[in-house]
């Protein structure tokens, strides 16, 4: 396992828990409707297909470059990310021919306050992108669903 690559993937972690938190949400109602106009489905949701361009680490395991179906599962992060809503920070799972290759946590992100979390201009409704970050170090995976943004941040392998 590439531990400083993992300590890299924590801190895009805090990074983004920390980010929502100072977007101001608060708890969710009754009828699964979060601040922000963020509506976040309560289990499995298939969210897209994307190509990762490189060898990456999603939860220190090892992802190498091909096309990925991403799914959003009904997991939380645990233990919960102080200052953010558990709701808002979901397991993901990359699967190729219906077979899990790998997990990463995703940040959930309302439309309304992607402009506080992200610099670039989101992805159209209905599509993802992948960028490579920070030196060639990081990979993030931003998928639009909905007006719903799912940010996922993969340490390169």
């Amino acid at each position: 396992m590439n531990q400083p690559s993992m300590k890299g993937s924590y801190r895009l972690r805090a990074l983004a828990a920390a980010l929502l938190f100072v977007a101001g949400s608060s708890l969710p109602g009754a009828s699964g409707q979060l601040p922000g106009s963020v509506s976040v489905p309560p289990g499995e949701l298939a969210l897209g297909t994307i190509e990762l361009p490189r060898p990456v680490l999603a939860n220190g395991q090892a992802l190498p470059p091909g096309a990925y179906s991403v799914h959003l599962t009904s997991l939380t992060a645990s233990p919960a990310t102080t200052g953010a809503l558990a709701e808002l920070e979901r397991w993901v799972e990359f699967r190729q021919d219906g077979a899990v290759m790998g997990r990463e946590l995703a940040s959930i992100v309302p439309a309304a306050e992607i402009g506080e979390v992200a610099g670039a201009a989101p992805p159209a409704n209905g599509s993802a992108r992948v960028e490579v970050l920070r030196g060639n170090d990081y990979v993030r995976v931003w998928i639009n669903r909905d007006g719903t943004h799912y940010l996922i941040h993969l340490a390169a392998g």
